[in-house]
């Protein structure tokens, strides 16, 4: 029966700390075929329009360490083509968001979804959602290179096409867990959905409507793992949190 596991970080806000970093930097390569290391959004410490000349360092730590991919926080956004790519550059890995939309020729940094196939060739795809920062409503949006759409909408038209060629599916959403329950309730066909932005943290995870959610808190307190087994008569999904050693400060 193939395992595998999802390591979860999120909100760090640019407070991973050596000790840390080489930790998951061990704990991933013990997963190496068998997992996957994901962040979900405000991994860095830039506020919402601030721009960091040369990018954002942890972004480099975090490709050093060998994370899979994230989601787009709205602390790694920003509303210009050139402030959105600086900020993400040091990032060696895809930046997921379903949900923002570039302007019509405008480069966009993010991709909506991605598919890999374990070692066990279990096809699993992920999607990301970001809490909306410039809608069309807004006087911003005017000026801003990209809109975000609703992500519960987004999710709807996403999810079911996505479905049809994976065997599991995760949402690595940064839209809180308010939301987070409302896009289990809403969308069908998502196994996981590992959340941020919010703050909160779940020791065990939860389940909404056969979906299980899962978030660490903030500042890199926690890390959470997901272990996933798939047999032909289903999934079984658990999710842990664990503090690091030692813990950030």
């Amino acid at each position: 029966m193939p395992q595998l596991k999802i390591l979860h970080t999120n909100d760090l806000h640019n407070r991973l700390t050596t000790e840390q970093a080489c930790f998951l930097a061990v704990r991933r390569r013990e997963l190496e075929g068998f997992g996957f290391l994901v962040d979900c959004g405000d991994a860095v410490s830039a506020g919402n329009i601030g721009v960091r000349p040369g990018g954002e360092p942890i972004l480099e730590r975090m490709s050093d360490i060998g994370y899979d991919l994230m989601t787009a926080g709205n602390r790694e956004f920003h509303f210009t083509q050139y402030g959105f790519l600086s900020k993400l550059s040091k990032a060696k890995f895809p930046v997921l968001s379903a949900n923002i939309q570039p302007r019509e020729g405008v480069k966009s940094p993010v991709l909506p979804s991605i598919t890999f196939k374990t070692r066990d060739g279990v096809r699993v795809t992920f999607f990301g959602l970001t809490v909306p920062m410039i809608t069309e409503r807004m006087a911003a949006s005017k000026i801003s290179s990209y809109i975000f759409r609703d992500p519960i909408t987004a999710a709807l038209e996403i999810a079911p096409r996505l479905r049809m060629d994976c065997d599991l599916l995760v949402c690595v959403s940064h839209i809180g867990l308010r939301k987070d329950k409302e896009l289990a309730e809403r969308v069908e066909g998502i196994d996981i959905i590992i959340g941020g932005h919010s703050h909160d943290t779940l020791s065990e995870g939860i389940t909404v409507k056969g979906a299980l959610i899962a978030q660490t808190g903030f500042w890199g307190h926690h890390y959470g793992v997901i272990t996933i087994d798939i047999s032909e008569t289903g999934k079984k999904v658990d999710a842990r949190l664990h503090p690091f050693n030692p813990p950030s400060k």
